[in-house]
């Protein structure tokens, strides 16, 4: 175990909820360290329920391709949690090292003098240590959970504010209805400070439109102020300063057309010279983000398949991301028809009746599982109940490489799709490398 795994699983024991939103404890901690948030790099600011890690990823790799030093801040971690802070570098960065890590918790630690704080208030407060000490050209700060109330939110001015698509997730804590959870997203918008907004249903926008009045925040909103498509097989990005004609996204599924264009629509509100067309193109082939309807082609589980199926995974997990993962399904098999069957796990905080749902006619079956070492996870046999009870026959298996190799002989050349839960994603990606996730997993991420 690394030192700063023993660390990070002794920080879950600060407070008794895994999230308790509010801003009061960020401002203790990072006032005890001397107000690292106030000596960061120009930071952009995104907040969504799905899509803002690939627009993050659009834009990393455009900046990185214009040579910039880019620091990345995301949640939760697939595999080991160093993922979560990546530090710029010239040529592209890197996660933060364990030693640095150690050291940062560790000050962290003390600063808090043992008073209640959650995990993600604590590393979040280490993260703005690291990205105070390491010049860099740009933070892109993902939310973790809302806006208004979460750890990130305590940018007095942020460069730029995004906000991507906006659907029912972690209803519980953020409201009930897409008008109040919208509303908490916008939380981040800020006076004078221009915002991108991607393509919204239209209770979302006009909760963010009646925030932004309320703080005088210009937005971009796509539809209106800037559009992206699919034509002839590229990607056209317009507004008012012209048109672009790209590559096609990397990222496979129909959605990332729009993540894409949120990405180019924020570089462009950026209006940094450093940047230009030629940059934005190399993004699109370049980008790379694990577990969003990723191809994987080799590994430990790849050879479990045997040579004719496919393994592909993805880690969304509420029903708006069924809807794309069985439309990105549904694009697939127009070019190349093989039997789709899922491999899902999933936690019981979510809606998974409805995740399940559009996949009703179009997969052969699923495979449930119970994710590993995750005390809210479904159960393989309720799980399946539940996919049953959408009509899709289902069957529970013990652990993902037997839910892997059911599927796998299901069908002589089978489309597997594992899917569900970010959690189950990273414990994928290491088992087909050979490795163990990360210590601390499990209840220190918030969304999967």
């Amino acid at each position: 175990m690394a030192v700063s795994d023993a660390i990070l699983k002794r920080l879950l024991a600060l407070h008794p909820k895994i999230i308790d939103l509010s801003l009061d404890r960020m401002h203790r901690i990072l006032a005890a360290l001397g107000h690292p948030q106030r000596a960061l790099p120009p930071v952009i600011h995104v907040a969504g329920t799905n899509g803002k890690g690939s627009t993050i990823a659009y834009m990393q790799a455009a900046m990185e391709a214009a040579g910039l030093r880019v620091h990345t801040y995301s949640s939760p971690h697939l595999v080991r949690f160093h993922e979560r802070i990546r530090l710029g570098a010239p040529g592209g960065g890197g996660p933060i090292s364990d030693e640095e890590l150690s050291e940062l918790l560790e000050r962290c630690e003390a600063a808090n003098d043992g008073l209640p704080i959650t995990f993600f208030e604590i590393t979040t407060a280490a993260a703005m240590l690291a990205f105070s000490s390491h010049p860099a050209d740009y933070l892109l700060l993902e939310v973790g959970l809302g806006g208004r109330l979460d750890a990130t939110n305590v940018i007095d001015r942020p460069a730029l504010s995004i906000i991507t698509a906006v659907d029912l997730d972690h209803q519980q804590y953020l409201g009930d209805t897409i008008e109040t959870i919208a509303a908490e997203k916008a939380g981040i918008l800020k006076a004078g400070v221009q915002a991108v907004i991607a393509r919204q249903d239209n209770d979302a926008l006009a909760a963010i439109e009646a925030r932004a009045v309320h703080t005088g925040t210009r937005l971009l909103v796509a539809g209106r102020d800037w559009q992206s498509f699919e034509q002839h097989g590229r990607l056209v990005y317009q507004d008012e300063d012209g048109l672009l004609d790209l590559p096609m996204p990397a990222l496979a599924g129909r959605f990332q057309v729009d993540n894409a264009g949120t990405a180019i629509a924020a570089l462009r509100a950026l209006d940094d010279s450093r940047m230009d067309e030629k940059d934005i193109s190399q993004a699109m082939t370049a980008v790379r983000w694990p577990a969003r309807m990723q191809r994987i082609t080799s590994g430990r589980l790849v050879d479990l398949c045997g040579s004719n199926a496919e393994l592909w995974l993805d880690g969304g997990h509420n029903p708006a991301a069924g809807q794309a993962i069985a439309q990105s399904l549904a694009d697939l098999s127009e070019r190349v028809e093989k039997p789709v069957v899922l491999v899902l796990g999933m936690l019981n905080t979510k809606a998974a009746a409805n995740y399940v749902a559009p996949f009703a006619g179009l997969v052969a079956g699923i495979v449930t599982l119970s994710i590993p070492d995750e005390e809210n996870a479904l159960s393989a046999e309720d799980l399946a109940a539940i996919a049953r009870g959408q009509g899709i026959d289902a069957e529970p298996a013990d652990s993902i490489e037997d839910a892997i190799a059911t599927a796998a002989k299901a069908f002589e050349t089978p489309r597997i799709v594992v899917c569900g839960s970010l959690y189950l994603a990273g414990h994928v990606l290491a088992l087909n490398a050979g490795e163990k996730a990360g210590a601390v997993s499990g209840t220190s991420n918030k969304k999967g």
